[in-house]
């Protein structure tokens, strides 16, 4: 069941959101939004520079555990980074109206970041075997995505952050979602100087496709 992008409500944060306070929102969200007690949610923010962890982090991974703080996100994954310059997508959605598949909701979730980049003329592409959306080829691919998703009785939680223009030096405490092998990279680096809010409206003219693409209907997109 695909409801009207109207039946979900889209929050928008001026101002950088504590993680912590992040969190509890979404989990008061998911809770009411299985309780038939709130809408589904799609909320776009972004945080204070920090490190968070999801449940396969390797401590190994986190080589300056000092120089942001690092929260426990619950989260499916490793250590990623959130800071100003980079757009957070918090993804709300109930499975059990969309389709059972998680498989199929994380690809719906790439496939959206994918359509989103193309309308600034970024080419993005998912690589086998690396988590995230990625640029270029060779020696010049690098992530400019990351991807985080959580699943409680079927309602989703977390979900993408795309760099529009953060600080990428921040990213060198980490080994970004274990991959150390490429670089990081935003839309700022490639040349685009795009506002969040031109970011904002691509992502909710991309939005249908990505509603589209749940219920079991994926495909490569």
């Amino acid at each position: 069941m695909n409801s009207n992008i109207n039946d979900i409500e889209w929050r928008v944060s001026s101002e950088p959101v504590p993680y912590q306070e992040a969190l509890a929102f979404m989990e008061a969200r998911v809770a009411a939004i299985r309780a038939g007690e709130a809408r589904e949610c799609i909320w776009l923010l972004e945080h204070p520079p920090l490190f968070t962890a999801g449940t396969s982090a390797d401590p190994s991974e986190l080589m300056n555990p000092e120089r942001f703080p690092v929260f426990e996100a619950g989260r499916g994954g490793r250590y990623t980074y959130h800071g100003p310059g980079q757009r957070v997508g918090y993804v709300m959605l109930d499975l059990d109206r969309r389709g059972r598949d998680i498989r199929c909701f994380v690809h719906a979730l790439e496939g959206w970041m994918i359509h989103t980049l193309a309308e600034f003329g970024v080419e993005a592409h998912r690589a086998e075997g690396r988590i995230g959306i990625w640029v270029g080829e060779g020696v010049q691919e690098a992530k400019i995505g990351a991807l985080g998703v959580r699943v409680k009785r079927w309602v989703t939680l977390h979900g993408f952050a795309l760099n529009v223009a953060p600080d990428l030096s921040h990213f060198g405490g980490i080994v970004p979602c274990g991959i150390a092998d490429f670089g990081v990279t935003s839309l700022a680096q490639l040349g685009k100087q795009i506002p969040m809010m031109r970011v904002d409206d691509a992502l909710k003219r991309s939005f249908p496709s990505f509603l589209n693409a749940l219920g079991g209907q994926c495909k490569e997109s």
